[in-house]
């Protein structure tokens, strides 16, 4: 929409704007925001703005708090849910005392890994698809004390409310149940018209989606989003969040991309397609397994071999791993097949090289969208580097292994936990800093934001269910 400062202003000024609300990520992936009236923004304020970047978490100390943020002219939108006209800008960080990107700016890590696959002659640009599902709810209550932990989430859709009497109108008994939310059509599934609301939201601000569909869990659904670059795919998803959040927040419902939040039901995925392209021509497409190329397979291999330490940006949430079971089309097996949704990797079928690509089904929104997509290039680059093999495909139900089956084959496993995942991503450490892409900085700080913020705060909490199995010991 704008190339430079210049057009920025020019439309803020052709669509009547009166504040430009300036966006950036932090590490955990949420958005923060701090607006500007029109009147005192001009093209040298875009070419830089102060804020306090010690009180973002895990960023910098009080004492060299002073930063600048630095909007990207290409990635303004308008903002589809201010009260008055706001023009929304993407901002990078900029770190005034060594006078570089902030290497701890998830966007600047991002464009980092971009310009390494440019610089390693291999390619010139990296298309990823993400696929992001979400449950729609209508409540959550949540309590954290030192003599309870309890929440409660509830939707009409949900099957634990056959019994109830609904508030202001029938119970029609007509759900999805549990696994049952796949294509049923109204009034099973209750949210058609929330998801449209969503899509036409979406398409004001620039947006492309294509598939529009309840997902297989009860109250969960997913809007398919067009494919970008890295950057721009990233970009797609924190304006996804933020439009599913806010739609179903106008509606009355809460929106959450939770990965497990329901147990015995199937969670939410971010599943990522990929694809490494150079002067125009797919890299991926070929003549191999599938119509793929040696390059491709090498890059399968690469994230295979590496899928225990990428799991710490892909997968960065406690929560994430309670998603990861068999039975969920949640794969947690290392392994690569053709259209076989019960591996890691899985080789869509389509029709011309343009589309060849590969899909990774085990990230989740968790993830901070930059850090993860990162983390998948760079570990998919160190396999095309050492032309790692990704071994033989299974086209056989990996969720019918047993944990012995998968251990003769030699299969490996997706971490169990968190700190398993950060505890592999600290020794695998070295893929990341190639080109200084992540820095050791930024790493140590990853990590040590991952086990105040989650992991010791979650392993020191007893669960309800322990009361069922321990109480009576």
């Amino acid at each position: 929409m704008a190339k430079n400062a210049a057009e920025v202003i020019a439309f803020a000024k052709a669509n009547k704007i009166l504040f430009y609300d300036f966006r950036f990520t932090d590490i955990k992936g949420a958005w923060h925001h701090v607006s500007y009236h029109v009147d005192s923004v001009d093209e040298t304020t875009l070419k830089g703005l102060p804020f306090d970047g010690s009180s973002i978490p895990a960023w910098q100390p009080i004492h060299k708090s002073d930063m600048q943020l630095i909007p990207d002219p290409t990635s303004i939108f308008l903002d589809p849910f201010t009260a008055d006209p706001t023009l929304v800008v993407f901002c990078d960080v900029w770190d005034i005392y060594k006078n570089q990107a902030y290497e701890k700016c998830p966007r600047s890590i991002a464009k980092n890994a971009v310009k390494y696959l440019k610089d390693s002659g291999i390619g010139d640009t990296v298309y990823f698809g993400p696929e992001n599902e979400f449950f729609l709810f209508d409540s959550l209550k949540v309590r954290d004390a030192i003599n309870i932990q309890y929440y409660e989430l509830d939707s009409s859709e949900g099957i634990w409310n056959s019994h109830t009497d609904m508030p202001g109108s029938i119970n029609t008994g007509h759900r999805p149940g549990t696994k049952g939310g796949y294509f049923p059509v109204a009034p099973v599934d209750s949210q058609v018209d929330l998801r449209a609301d969503i899509v036409k939201t979406l398409h004001k601000i620039g947006m492309e989606t294509f598939v529009v569909h309840h997902e297989v869990a009860q109250a969960q659904g997913e809007i398919g989003v067009k494919f970008g670059t890295l950057i721009e795919a990233a970009d797609n998803v924190q304006k996804l969040k933020y439009v599913v959040k806010n739609v179903a927040h106008k509606w009355g419902k809460t929106a959450t991309f939770m990965p497990k939040p329901l147990y015995g039901d199937n969670g939410n995925g971010m599943h990522c397609h990929q694809s490494i392209w150079k002067d125009g021509k797919n890299l991926f497409a070929g003549n191999g397994y599938q119509g793929l190329s040696e390059t491709a397979m090498n890059y399968i291999g690469g994230v295979l071999k590496h899928g225990k330490t990428v799991a710490a940006f892909t997968n960065a949430s406690t929560n994430s791993y309670k998603r990861l079971l068999p039975g969920f089309e949640a794969p947690a097996i290392l392994a690569y097949s053709a259209q076989n949704r019960s591996a890691c990797a899985r080789i869509p079928f389509v029709s011309g090289e343009k589309a060849k690509r590969v899909e990774f089904r085990f990230p989740d929104s968790s993830a901070n969208p930059y850090l993860a997509f990162a983390a998948l290039l760079m570990a998919g680059l160190d396999g095309i580097q050492n032309k790692i093999d990704p071994g033989p495909p299974r086209e056989e139900d990996l969720f019918e292994l047993s944990l012995d089956e998968i251990r003769e084959k030699g299969i490996q496993q997706m971490p169990h936990t968190l700190r398993e995942a950060v505890e592999h991503m600290l020794a695998g450490k070295e893929i990341f800093k190639k080109g200084n892409v992540f820095t050791e900085e930024f790493i140590q700080t990853y990590k040590a934001y991952k086990f105040e913020t989650e992991i010791w705060p979650w392993e020191g909490r007893p669960h309800p269910f322990e009361f069922l199995t321990t109480y009576s010991c």
